[in-house]
């Protein structure tokens, strides 16, 4: 199965082996709740969809690969202890407890979680002598003497032989006792993956139309030759790295993600491609609403690649702006709870603080409580995000306040700068909507039938900051163009729909 349908499966079986009945015992015994053991090629996302199940659960998580485990670290250290067996006292050997179940025991105190999961990699590549314990740990649960707490469900993964040559099979009386899912990497549940990371614009719309270079592994005789999900994840946040700071990338570069040379080779030259068409069609110009004649003809005479990679690049300039609206007014609701809360404070006639003194102090709580969810990894990265930028707002507007002499004069400041605020939020959002309609203008001269069309809407449609940004905002030629194309419907009939008929162009309250 692919690694959503996995991912599903271990999310109902969380689910599952979690509930009890109205006298509190699990509707699945223990003894009867078998670890989860995915077995796939390496590079998959394995890892990662534990972390997404565990934050959409709500529950812990523990990850170890045990690859890098000793059996003393799994198992625990010997020691001896004195003990008294039939009146006489003899020296009997024990263990201490397993660091990797005394990280669990600290993932339950720090998060204050009762219910993980446990997660053990490349449970099939151990050393010999640590083989035994693994098969212990999937037969009973426990390593050496301590058992796996109650409420923690097991998670191992392995790599199949034929990726491994230091993969050690599972007998029969292992396997009887986990559920194996075996798992395929397939390109379009990975696309949504990369739409929902904001994956770099040149890798996604690279295997848009490379899809047979998504995945692959091969052997020959200078060894292997690979490409994996992960290294274009890992090369994507590279490539995102050096658009930031302006640096290089040449084949060189992407070989050390892309370890396949023809891959490699070819997306280094889809690259620079990618690059000159940025350049050449002037992308900023077409979404300020000043593309040049030329640019309009350039796309109606380009090959098909050159098509969906102007696109791709529009959707990218397009996305940045409806991040920094999405980002603004996120913002912009944290520091209006902020405010409010302050002015609540003021009105208490039971506090005898300062103005400044009272605002300083909220934002030393509001801190606080961004560092605790920071360090205790219970708050997401992008509310994270969010309440760093609103920190740094809020501790600037409380630097005038030491000069104001009434409660009512420092809310009046604070009241202003947050207005401020909610200008830039209007600003950012009128920016990204008419960075739109300026896009639906080439789009409708430039390439107003065909695929790409169904391309640009369908990734507004689904992008993870073009879909709120027009859940908020209204656009009425989107509107129009996702009836018309019938999203969702497959693109099939998106096609057939655009052969029969010609394409044509047709709060945020910030005072008291």
């Amino acid at each position: 199965m692919d690694i959503q349908r996995a991912k599903q499966e271990i999310k109902n079986t969380v689910q599952a082996y979690l509930a009890c009945d109205d006298t509190g015992r699990p509707l699945i015994p223990p003894i009867r709740q078998r670890p989860m053991l995915l077995m796939g090629p390496p590079g998959v996302g394995k890892t990662q969809i534990m972390e997404q199940i565990a934050q959409e659960c709500g529950i812990a998580l523990v990850a170890y690969t045990i690859t890098h485990h000793t059996r003393q670290s799994a198992v625990g250290l010997p020691f001896i202890r004195e003990r008294n067996f039939d009146g006489k006292t003899r020296s009997v050997t024990e263990y201490t407890m397993s660091e990797i179940i005394a990280s669990v025991y600290a993932a339950m105190e720090r998060t204050g979680k009762r219910h993980g999961i446990l997660f053990i990699d490349e449970i099939n590549c151990v050393s010999e002598t640590l083989a035994p314990t693994m098969l212990q740990f999937l037969q009973g649960k426990t390593f050496g003497n301590q058992a796996v707490p109650e409420g923690w469900i097991i998670v191992a993964a392995g790599n199949p032989p034929e990726y491994n040559k230091s993969v050690r099979e599972f007998d029969l009386v292992t396997l009887d006792r986990v559920r194996r899912i075996d798992i395929e990497p397939k390109l379009t549940v990975w696309q949504d993956y990369a739409r929902a990371r904001r994956l770099h614009p040149a890798v996604t719309a690279y295997l848009e139309l490379r899809p047979q270079h998504f995945y692959k592994i091969e052997n020959d005789v200078d060894g292997p030759q690979f490409v994996t999900a992960r290294g274009w994840e890992d090369l994507s946040a590279f490539l995102q790295a050096c658009d930031t700071l302006d640096l290089p990338v040449d084949e060189g570069v992407v070989a050390q993600y892309l370890r396949h040379p023809e891959v490699a080779r070819d997306f280094a030259a889809y690259w620079v491609l990618y690059r000159k068409y940025h350049q050449d069609y002037g992308v900023e110009d077409i979404l300020q609403g000043k593309p040049f004649d030329a640019v309009v003809e350039r796309a109606m005479d380009a090959s098909f690649d050159e098509r969906i990679s102007l696109v791709s690049l529009l959707l990218a300039g397009l996305n940045t702006r409806f991040a920094a609206a999405r980002k603004a007014d996120a913002v912009t609701d944290a520091c209006y709870q902020q405010l409010r809360t302050f002015k609540r404070a003021l009105s208490d006639p039971a506090q005898d603080q300062s103005p400044a003194a009272l605002f300083a102090a909220q934002c030393k709580a509001y801190r606080a409580r961004l560092e605790t969810g920071r360090t205790e990894d219970t708050m997401p990265a992008e509310e994270i995000a969010t309440r760093t930028r609103a920190a740094k707002l809020l501790d600037r507007w409380a630097e005038p306040l030491a000069r104001c002499t009434s409660g009512d004069e420092a809310f009046d400041t604070v009241r202003a700068a947050f207005n401020q605020q909610v200008r830039r939020r209007e600003e950012a959002v009128a920016n990204a909507g008419d960075a739109l309609e300026c896009a639906f203008d080439f789009m409708e001269r430039a390439l107003p039938d065909g695929q790409e069309m169904v391309v640009f809407v369908n990734e507004l449609a689904l992008g993870p900051d073009s879909a709120p940004y027009l859940a908020d905002n209204e656009c009425e030629r989107f509107e129009q163009y996702s009836k018309r194309l019938l999203l969702h419907q497959g693109e099939d009939e998106l096609l057939a729909e655009l052969e029969r008929d010609d394409l044509r162009a047709g709060e945020h309250s910030t005072d008291f």
